[in-house]
């Protein structure tokens, strides 16, 4: 009985992640065919990757450039468009943009003097801006959530960490279960360490 139950758990091991992958996928294919109307399912899916992409290939050329500096401009101005557009565009951008935010993985201190460290992701080295010399503002992500906790340790408590920055997020978002983060070729420091702030 108790074989016919490990084959069960090492089964919805293997099938649950499918599965779920699966139907994930299969409403986002749905949902975006309703939002469009189009009858052909996966249709709509691949039409509005056709047209982010032409929008992303259209927003690289000069003339469209300052199109979106203009839209850019007006959503900023507008109070409560602005933390809206202002909040998803710097998300975005911070993962998949070229000014990604989250490829600095460090070790940092909770306690000064203590052996407590938790893995998060330096998004700003200088934070002198808000009079803190030698401060750098570190992003926490939380297990099993999408959520997170922004930080600002001074920069002795922030240790680089020699591994892929994918690779830690997924051993955080999973809790440490999804094996510890290999090291990048070569074991050099992801980032620098941080030096001091230097005010403008």
């Amino acid at each position: 009985m108790r074989r016919l139950v490990n084959y069960f758990f090492r089964g919805l091991i293997v099938t649950a992640p499918v599965v779920v992958t699966a139907y994930v996928c299969y409403r986002i294919f749905v949902g975006i065919d309703s939002w469009l109307g189009i009858p052909v399912r996966g249709a709509g899916f691949v039409l509005t990757i056709g047209v982010i992409t032409l929008a992303g290939f259209l927003a690289s050329t000069i003339l469209a450039r300052s199109l979106v500096a203009a839209v850019d401009g007006i959503m900023n101005r507008l109070p409560f468009v602005r933390l809206l557009y202002s909040s998803t565009r710097d998300l975005l951008s911070a993962f998949v943009g070229e000014q990604r935010r989250f490829d600095k993985p460090v070790l940092v201190t909770l306690v000064p003097g203590g052996s407590g460290r938790a893995f998060g992701f330096v998004t700003q080295e200088s934070m002198a801006r808000f009079g803190l010399d030698r401060h750098v503002a570190v992003y926490v992500p939380q297990s099993y959530n999408f959520a997170g906790s922004l930080f600002v340790f001074p920069a002795e408590q922030v240790e680089p960490v020699a591994a892929d920055s994918a690779d830690v997020m997924a051993f955080i978002v999973s809790g440490g279960v999804s094996g510890a983060p290999a090291r990048t070729p070569g074991g050099t420091a992801a980032v620098s360490p941080a030096r001091p702030a230097t005010r403008r």
